[in-house]
């Protein structure tokens, strides 16, 4: 650390290697043997070793892939109606031929093989909303390829709780139907509004952390929803609901303390020696000419260029921002961060649009631009996934 700053403030010619020796200083990297002579004070320095940047999996452009997709809704059984958007009649395929190319690397492709190889007699625990299903349902149609899941669920398998196995691996997966991450209940009385309770977590996952070996947690749709808030047991404050008390909080303090309460709940658990995986936010933007419920819609058939989305703004970037904080704030926890709000940003032509249903039927979200289409946009995150599993490993 002294040579750094002697670099900084000492003679001029330093000048030109200080930039890298900084960023030496702060990642280890050891120097070669190498001897640098300043013309005014005939000093010597030691020249650091070239700094070869880590490969950001989350940075980068979806490229045209002619061998895309990897499964059909013919292949797998696992695709849930409002997303097995070529059932319902989706014309355009091309929105299926492109993959994830990262700007200084290549990610490849979903291996099924090697996926059950890295996570074989261990458990996986999906943690979340009907996003958190929707990636895990991508994950069982890549591996159908190699092996089929087998439910051993105790409940019927349209409950959201979901428990598959696959034998040949001794691999377990679970899925819980957690969209706030933290104790919730839909108030009696109020249909389609709910008591958060933000500083206990969600026990229904947390009761059993201890039987996983990786926890994907991840959340933000939920929170746009009308709510109470409680800490300690007394009401501070809620969203889109009459209060008899000024509040300030609002659904960015909730969403915020969703994911502090529950990684610090996992921290706690002297039980749990897993890995966390925390997924950041996918898309709640891509309606265009109106919003879900007046007549929305997101009909584009080709994925957007890196230079083409406008940046993050508003709600979404509150929600992105908090998640990333609370990642780094995270303490006595193995804890690593998936990011692939970006990639996602770019596809406003992988969701199922109108495709998610007959013409006649009714829905509340009639035109489905928060969910993906399976196969779809998704799958990428499988192939993240998966490099990260075997990256730790």
């Amino acid at each position: 650390m002294v040579l750094c700053f002697k670099l900084l403030f000492g003679p001029t010619a330093a000048i030109f290697l200080s930039a890298v020796v900084i960023l030496s200083c702060f990642t280890n990297v050891p120097y070669l043997q190498v001897s640098y002579t300043d013309e005014l004070s005939h000093s010597s320095y030691l020249a650091p070793a070239p700094v070869v940047p880590r490969c950001d999996i989350f940075r980068g452009e979806w490229v045209p892939d002619p061998d895309s997709p990897q499964y059909t809704n013919e292949t797998c059984d696992f695709i849930q109606e409002h997303q097995n958007c070529m059932r319902y009649g989706r014309p355009d395929l091309d929105f299926l031929k492109w993959r994830w190319k990262p700007d200084a690397c290549d990610l490849p492709r979903f291996d099924p093989h090697r996926f059950l190889q890295v996570v074989r007699n261990k458990s996986l625990a999906f943690v979340g909303d009907s996003l958190a299903r929707n990636h895990m349902q991508s994950l069982f149609c890549l591996l159908a390829k190699v092996e089929k899941a087998k439910d051993v669920s105790v409940t019927d398998r349209t409950d959201p709780n979901m428990i598959l196995y696959y034998e040949g691996y001794n691999v377990t997966m679970y899925l819980f139907w957690s969209p706030f991450l933290v104790r919730s209940e839909e108030v009696a009385d109020q249909p389609g509004v709910f008591r958060l309770y933000l500083d206990e977590p969600d026990d229904k996952w947390l009761s059993v952390a201890s039987r996983f070996d990786y926890v994907l947690l991840s959340g933000a749709n939920w929170f746009t929803r009308q709510s109470y808030f409680y800490e300690r047991r007394q009401l501070v404050g809620g969203m889109y609901v009459a209060l008899n008390f000024t509040s300030s909080l609002t659904n960015r303090h909730s969403h915020r303390m969703a994911f502090r309460t529950a990684l610090r709940a996992l921290a706690a658990d002297a039980r749990f020696r897993g890995k966390v995986i925390l997924r950041t936010l996918s898309p709640m933007s891509h309606f265009e000419g109106g919003a879900y419920d007046k007549g929305g819609d997101c009909r584009r058939t080709r994925p957007y260029r890196a230079n083409e989305t406008a940046p993050m703004g508003g709600l979404e970037l509150e929600f992105y921002t908090s998640q990333l904080e609370e990642f780094r704030e995270a303490k006595g926890l193995d804890v690593v961060l998936m990011d692939p709000t970006a990639a996602m940003l770019m596809r406003p032509d992988g969701h199922p649009s109108r495709y998610g249903h007959w013409p006649d039927e009714k829905r509340t979200m009639y035109n489905d631009c928060i969910h993906w289409c399976l196969p779809g946009p998704i799958d990428a995150w499988n192939d993240m996934l998966l490099h990260m599993l075997s990256d730790s490993n």
